[in-house]
């Protein structure tokens, strides 16, 4: 495996590149997508239940998925007539003819609510032990508002009430801030955010064990905040769909040693405890809000250049979005790679690369033959992003003609690729090959 780490980090000393390299311990590796969402989310696809959800995970190769939406009564109706939970483990299993895959019960929400004088628009995910404890979860809710209407609903609710109450329901409930760093709804956004995790949560700042980074920023960006520092960083995808460009495009790869078996209680240990082992990451500039811009103005620039046009678009003049990398320098505190810190791959989903390869749309039915067919020889997505070796890679793809694509697949792996950054909604875009002068670990 190689660790992908953008130009700075490499430019560190030999001795802190080393201090982060992906370990080769013994056991399992568990790579959990953890937030995602059912059909009964807003602008989801209304296709997705919990045996398309199993069948995609499996072939992208992510080995453990939260259910998403447990807040939504319809959803939770689905949960309980497919998926069974073992030994009291707090991990749900949906069975068919390929064996068991395993399911974790999450959930998001939005909070709106004024806070110091601003309008705060918040959105958090959190986990749950077992079913019991979503019915807790959801009784408290229903006190505050309706569930019915949207998978990911919205209350009147402080981030510091919200992880008040969840503790009183439950300390083994997780909250973690969502997409952290987004302008509309992340815990650090531009647009009706805090400049801290303390400002937002209050009394509760320690019951936050970790934050999700979300597609337009990186463990990198979140390193330059020193209060993350205490917290675990944490990807995964946010998906609103089962296909596998969208399933597991982040994730948090977690260990199990032999003899051990996946629970609840391992999951939130490593995360409570910063002894997860890495996280799998797009390129921050995929993600649809690293850069400032205007979506419907056809217009995107760097923090560099907001400064120079003073923050207004140069099309319409109304003040630009300012995305995530603007709002990273602006509250950034610290240098340097810290003591607790984590690997990470730097990955384009295969999809991606394809789609890249034959000039053609991420959703286009030309990608599907070369797609299934490497799933086929080689089992699974990560497999083929992350370890099959390049010269059987290169080897197998020669057969028909596909040696670009088997470069841009290696060239993926060591984060050698560029991406034309993404703003205001609208989604990076590969554009090349970069080539960056980049430490290899191996």
């Amino acid at each position: 495996m190689l660790l992908s780490l953008a130009k700075e980090a490499i430019e560190k000393s030999t001795s802190d590149v080393e201090r982060i390299k992906f370990s080769k311990e013994d056991g399992k590796e568990i790579i959990a997508d953890l937030h995602i969402h059912s059909r009964f989310s807003r602008a989801t696809s209304k296709n997705t239940t919990l045996p398309l959800l199993a069948k995609y995970a499996r072939i992208k190769g992510i080995s453990l998925l939260g259910t998403g939406d447990i807040s939504h009564e319809k959803w939770l109706a689905e949960i309980r007539e497919n998926l069974k939970e073992k030994n009291d483990s707090g991990i749900y299993y949906y069975s068919d003819e390929k064996g068991e895959f395993p399911f974790m019960l999450t959930g998001e929400i939005s909070l709106v609510f004024t806070l110091g004088g601003k309008g705060r628009r918040v959105h958090l995910i959190y986990f749950a032990p077992n079913l019991e404890t979503v019915e807790k979860i959801n009784k408290y809710l229903d006190t505050k508002g309706r569930r019915d209407y949207d998978g990911r609903p919205i209350f009147n609710i402080s981030c510091e009430e919200f992880v008040k109450q969840m503790m009183l329901i439950n300390n083994k409930i997780e909250v973690i801030p969502a997409h952290i760093w987004t302008p509309w709804f992340g815990t650090f956004g531009s647009k009706s955010g805090f400049d801290s995790l303390k400002e937002a949560f209050g009394s509760q700042y320690e019951n936050i064990h970790g934050i999700e980074t979300g597609m337009s920023s990186d463990p990198e960006m979140n390193w330059k905040i020193k209060e993350l520092e205490e917290k675990a960083i944490l990807s995964f995808s946010d998906s609103h769909s089962y296909w596998p460009w969208r399933l597991g495009r982040e994730a948090t790869i977690f260990s199990l040693k032999e003899g051990e078996n996946i629970s609840y209680n391992l999951i939130i240990n490593q995360i409570r405890s910063r002894t997860f082992k890495s996280t799998i990451e797009t390129d921050p500039g995929y993600g649809i809000y690293h850069y400032d811009g205007h979506r419907d103005c056809n217009f995107s620039c760097s923090p560099k250049q907001t400064k120079e046009i003073n923050g207004l678009c140069p099309v319409c003049k109304k003040p630009l979005t300012i995305g995530v990398e603007n709002r990273v320098e602006a509250l950034a505190n610290h240098d340097g790679i810290p003591s607790n810190a984590k690997p990470f791959h730097k990955l384009l989903p295969l999809h991606e690369l394809i789609a890249f390869h034959l000039r053609t749309k991420i959703g286009s039915k030309r990608i599907e033959p070369i797609y299934e067919k490497l799933i086929e020889k080689f089992g699974n997505e990560f497999n083929i992003l992350l370890k099959i070796d390049k010269n059987v890679i290169a080897t197998e793809l020669a057969k028909d003609k596909l040696e670009g694509l088997a470069d841009l697949i290696i060239d993926n792996r060591i984060a050698n690729l560029k991406v034309k950054p993404g703003y205001d909604g609208k989604y990076g875009e590969l554009v090349s090959k970069e080539i960056v002068s980049q430490k290899k670990l191996v």
